[in-house]
């Protein structure tokens, strides 16, 4: 028998062996960086995976990316790695007869999260659906483009990470490079994940959004408040995702998830579903509550619901 430490970092070390074999067999060379890389990038690829890294350790890595990131995007960047709020687990609840299908909350999720401007990628989807058949994904439309919204007739489903309590994206990867916090965020470590895009393939909702080519992030309109496991810029290759604005929202006082505060309608909710005096309780307990794919038992934290 093992502890659980001892038998994670285990774990950790046989993924990163099947890895390296792998490379080791040509299947992964054009994952190597290029014979000329710098010191910084062959450090980053054989950095240990975050929840191995010792206080000193984690630091290094920080204080290496911050010094990056400042280079790159000429303006002094903060990486930080805050861990969960002890007693705190994060719920989100959607408003479907508020939702007017604006997509400000997209557009405020690319500029806090510092998401890829060309080619775009986008955490959110925002779906109209036709009121009379009610939520029938087959007729929903994506890219609806209206004079105005909403439309007569219509209504606005977004979609984002569910952040499941039981998430089938990270039981397929082979690295281990997501996983669940204590505070109910999935996160990725973007530089463990090897991008094989097995979560991709498992998340039933569509959430997560790999990185084809280097992403185009212009430097007056880079965030530089960002996290380890969020919203720092990604490398090309990963597979990237929401995370409650990580970096807003483990912060002591936190802020809302920028889609949350952007909402002209009040739509959105965000709140502590272990405190039970909390909105998002609240809610779940007196509202009419709709869990999208609720018979795939991948058990959401992420509700809609009818306030009227």
């Amino acid at each position: 028998m093992c502890n659980k430490t001892k038998c994670d970092k285990s774990a950790f070390q046989k993924s990163r062996r099947k890895v390296l074999k792998g490379i080791a067999a040509g299947v992964g060379a054009l994952a190597l960086p290029a014979s000329n890389a710098s010191a910084s990038i062959w450090e980053a690829f054989f950095q240990k995976h975050f929840r191995e890294l010792d206080k000193t350790e984690l630091q290094e890595v920080l204080a290496r990316l911050e010094s990056e990131y400042s280079k790159e995007f000429g303006k002094a960047v903060n990486v930080k790695a805050t861990p969960p709020i002890e007693g705190v687990k994060y719920g989100y609840g959607l408003d479907l007869s508020r939702c007017i299908g604006c997509r400000r909350c997209v557009y405020a999720c690319v500029e806090e999260n510092n998401q890829s401007r060309d080619p775009q990628i986008h955490w959110i989807k925002v779906l109209q659906l036709d009121k009379e058949k009610g939520v029938y994904l087959d007729h929903a439309e994506h890219y609806y483009n209206p004079a105005e919204v909403p439309e007569q007739g219509k209504f606005y489903m977004p979609i984002q990470c569910q952040q499941c309590e039981n998430p089938p994206c990270t039981k397929v990867c082979p690295v281990q490079a997501t996983w669940p916090e204590n505070d109910g965020i999935v996160v990725v470590d973007y530089n463990w994940c090897i991008g094989c895009r097995y979560c991709m393939a498992a998340c039933p909702y569509g959430a997560r959004h790999f990185n084809w080519a280097k992403s185009k992030l212009p430097k007056d309109e880079m965030n530089p408040e960002t996290h380890y496991l969020g919203n720092r810029p990604r490398p090309t290759g990963v597979v990237e995702k929401c995370t409650f604005c990580v970096q807003r929202t483990r912060e002591q006082p936190g802020r809302y998830p920028a889609c949350e505060e952007v909402c002209p309608v009040g739509a959105r909710k965000f709140g502590n579903l272990n405190d039970p005096k909390s909105e998002i309780r609240y809610l779940i307990e007196n509202k009419r509550v709709f869990i999208f794919k609720e018979d795939l038992n991948t058990q959401p934290k992420f509700y809609y619901f009818y306030a009227t």
